[in-house]
């Protein structure tokens, strides 16, 4: 009897342990960096593809070669480099993002533009990072270029610019592009069971367990000193976008804080006490780009927009005592279960 006594213990410790191990190993990571940021990618049971690094690498790379103003090469660039009316062969994937990007450009009049890519780089925030403060008569140059009625798709496979000097940067919605179509990699490859977050912007697939319905996501405090949490929500098939001026910005000589967020309509940086928007929608791009158009829009603006299109959004504005405020919109209430503060 003592025996079978010993056995049975074992044999439980065994059933614990392997339990416990496939609990632990459970999720599967893949993690670098992309796009000047980095990929994190949590896949629950990742037994059905032997190479997935490689296939999401080769995701990447696709989407580099097409759309990064990084890369000389890409087609981005040929479109940026071509004359007036000069017909440029595109993929299917950049007149798809170009398409998209034109379409919330005209629905949000402008606040979100691919197009600002100078007027970012004139006001110190491009690649050359030289913070400065542009002249009335520069920023009025660079005006005179921009608008995305200026990128004409033509026929299924040709862009072209009905202006010569017109530049296009895609980074307020490429990170959005790459979360959705690692998201479709992964549903092709038969996993349902998955979270994607390239550099912040975040699609959920599924359950992170048995136990767990959906996947907890956080959404940092907008300030530079830290990466708390404001608070934490559990979604599930579902794409998450912020967009937000509380890291990247300078201060002037006499200390005015100048923002990242640039107004295509001006070509200022904006001036409004929202300091970060969050969008929750069923594709990562579209979430991305009306993050960026409430950060232009401001507060007040940006809540009748996502109220009158019935966005999911929750916005944060901070007072001049620093105290942090939280707006939803009314989509973004019936999911929080919350009031507006």
């Amino acid at each position: 009897m003592r025996f079978f006594k010993y056995f049975s213990i074992i044999i439980f410790l065994v059933v614990v342990a392997l339990i416990w191990d496939n609990k632990q190993s459970d999720i599967y990571q893949l993690q670098g960096k992309i796009f000047g940021t980095y990929y994190n990618i949590k896949i629950r049971n990742p037994h059905k593809t032997a190479d997935l690094q490689a296939i999401i690498d080769k995701q990447f790379s696709l989407i580099n070669l097409q759309m990064s103003v990084f890369n000389k090469d890409s087609e981005i660039n040929k479109l940026n480099n071509a004359k007036k009316n000069e017909k440029i062969a595109t993929s299917p994937e950049l007149i798809s993002i170009i398409q998209t990007s034109k379409e919330i450009s005209k629905q949000t009049q402008n606040a979100f533009d691919i197009t600002i890519g100078e007027l970012v780089n004139l006001w110190g925030f491009g690649p050359d990072n030289q913070k400065h403060i542009p002249s009335k008569k520069q920023i009025e140059s660079k005006l005179k270029h921009t608008g995305s009625n200026k990128i004409i798709i033509f026929a299924p496979q040709y862009v072209y610019k009905t202006d010569t000097d017109t530049k296009i940067n895609l980074s307020a919605i490429a990170k959005g592009y790459a979360v959705d179509l690692i998201a479709q990699t992964l549903k092709k490859e038969g996993f349902s069971d998955f979270l994607v977050d390239i550099g912040g912007e975040v699609y959920a697939a599924g359950n992170r367990n048995i136990q767990e319905q959906g996947w907890n996501i956080g959404i940092a405090e907008p300030s530079p000193n830290g990466h708390k949490n404001l608070m934490t929500m559990r979604i599930k098939d579902l794409s998450i976008a912020t967009s937000g001026n509380y890291n990247n910005f300078y201060y002037d000589n006499e200390g005015k804080k100048i923002a990242h967020t640039i107004d295509p309509k001006t070509g200022y940086p904006v001036e409004h006490n929202l300091v970060s928007a969050t969008v929750l929608h069923t594709s990562c791009m579209y979430a991305d780009a009306y993050a960026t158009a409430l950060m232009v829009m401001g507060e007040k603006k940006g809540l009748e927009f996502a109220n009158k299109h019935n966005l999911v959004a929750i916005m944060f504005t901070k007072d001049i005592y620093g105290k942090i405020n939280t707006i939803y919109s009314q989509q973004g209430k019936l999911l929080t279960g919350v009031e507006n503060e």
